[in-house]
């Protein structure tokens, strides 16, 4: 199952992937949230090798997953690959400079089952797949919003 959207963002490149690399603020975000989440790397700046184990509970259960860096380039690509329950999944994150003020913000979200009891899970998420995409792409434009509004920009808009 796959997930993808576009915004345009009235923000140089480099301040958005800044805001966008603060893996610390992603890391308290998700702590608030109530799961439990480790760094489980020996990493002082943030590059490809970062690993995170986070547990949760989702549908009454206990999850765990794992999330690892896998791209990293500057102003460019942010890729993290995690794997929860039988899933692997991978978030995408890629900008596109298209003027000194303008930085276009490409994300996706994949997910690929690896057992019969992920793949009867995905099964049912494709049924609801038009309204799990509105939401995913309202939060992408709510988050572009609040990035720009934070990086002194005035509109978003879907591209």
């Amino acid at each position: 199952m796959k997930f993808t959207t576009k915004e345009d963002i009235e923000a140089p490149i480099d301040q958005v992937f800044a805001v966008l690399s603060d893996f610390e603020s992603y890391e308290r975000a998700i702590l608030r949230r109530g799961a439990d989440l480790n760094r489980i790397d020996d990493l002082t700046a943030p590059g490809v090798g970062m690993r995170w184990l986070c547990k949760f509970k989702y549908r009454g259960r206990f999850r765990t997953l794992t999330a690892d860096l896998v791209e990293f380039d500057p102003d460019e690509v942010i890729k993290l690959k995690t794997h929860s329950n039988g899933i692997d999944g991978m978030f995408q994150i890629e900008l596109l400079k298209l003027s000194q003020r303008h930085t276009r913000l490409s994300v996706v979200m994949e997910m690929k089952p690896n057992t019969l009891t992920a793949r009867l899970f995905l099964q049912s998420l494709r049924l609801a797949k038009s309204g799990l995409t509105r939401k995913f792409k309202k939060s992408v434009h709510d988050y572009a919003e609040e990035l720009e509004a934070r990086l002194g920009g005035n509109t978003v808009g879907f591209a």
